[in-house]
């Protein structure tokens, strides 16, 4: 990572995060100097604050991995915390950025930004060409408002800024609360308490026939870490595995991995969300990249962490049986 190298020291943003924290453990490992901030240190939604820490620490890269994330629920409820909290975020860590000098930044954006009924797989200039999944719309607004300050950033002031969209990401780390979850952090939980309560069935949100596509977050370290050194394009380049599954396969999956042996019904009475979020993996291909670890062997990974990190424990105190 000779370039990374050459700018000095890699400010992430969010490294407390799953991403950030998985992204600062790849960078580090290369030898690169990071600079983190916790939130008691830093409130990245502050503008005063955020531009008075660039202008003293002025690194000479920056990785936005910090946003306010969440599941269907958490999104549909709060559409003004994830549209201002997001905007604020951006708007203040890029343009202190650009003031400070840092040379190179990545901005993180998510697969939601693309319509809902895109063709798939689908590539990045499908984006704004219709309308997004109305369940998360306000938090896809606030990350498109991030690729167009990016690209507002390249085309005014020539900065070598790019934005990376991920598909569904887990891994250790990951936020296990029923209410704020992803779908499959959410679906090792609800197993998991299943299991431990004896429970013969398992209802779930939704007809189980949607797909998605799911990126383990080392992989996605790794393959930000090949973004930051090869890609230079106004353009967002999509991160992911180019391989999806249906939620009920996903279920399935997780039950067995689990432990979970009974039955698992769904509820189409709930939303499903975007029908299919398959990403055209192309232009991340051309870089040489590819994932390296299976969905199957994440997901036991990601259970391993959990049952030994105690969330596991404080989680049963928050769940209705």
């Amino acid at each position: 990572m000779s370039g990374l190298l050459d700018q000095g020291s890699v400010f992430v943003a969010g490294h407390r995060g799953l991403v950030g924290s998985a992204i600062t453990r790849r960078l580090r490992g290369a030898g690169i100097d990071v600079i983190t901030r916790g939130r008691e240190e830093l409130d990245l939604t502050d503008t005063v604050a955020v531009s008075r820490f660039f202008d003293e620490v002025r690194p000479g890269a920056v990785v936005l991995a910090a946003a306010k994330v969440g599941g269907i629920m958490a999104n549909a409820t709060q559409p003004v915390e994830f549209l201002e909290n997001n905007l604020h975020i951006q708007l203040n860590v890029i343009s202190s950025a650009w003031r400070a000098g840092t040379e190179k930044l990545l901005f993180l954006g998510s697969s939601c930004i693309y319509p809902k009924f895109a063709a798939q797989p689908i590539t990045e200039d499908a984006l704004l060409t219709g309308p997004l999944e109305p369940t998360n719309e306000a938090y896809a607004i606030a990350k498109i408002a991030g690729i167009t300050q990016i690209q507002s950033y390249r085309r005014e002031y020539g900065a070598h800024y790019v934005s990376a969209m991920p598909t569904n990401v887990y891994g250790p780390g990951d936020n296990f609360d029923l209410e704020t979850s992803h779908v499959l952090p959410a679906l090792i939980h609800r197993f998991h308490l299943a299991t431990e309560r004896g429970d013969s069935e398992v209802t779930l949100w939704g007809s189980g026939t949607p797909r998605r596509e799911f990126i383990h977050v080392d992989d996605l370290a790794d393959a930000c870490a090949t973004i930051l050194e090869k890609y230079d394009d106004p353009a967002p380049i999509n991160v992911g595995t180019g391989t999806d599954v249906t939620i009920r396969e996903l279920a399935e999956l997780v039950a067995d991995v689990v432990g979970f042996t009974g039955t698992i019904n769904f509820d189409p009475a709930k939303p499903d969300g975007t029908p299919r979020k398959l990403l055209d993996v192309s232009k991340l291909e051309g870089l040489g990249w590819k994932p390296s670890i299976s969905l199957r062997d994440g997901i036991e990974s990601t259970f391993a962490w959990w049952k030994s990190s105690g969330q596991v424990a404080r989680g049963r105190v928050t769940v209705d049986a």
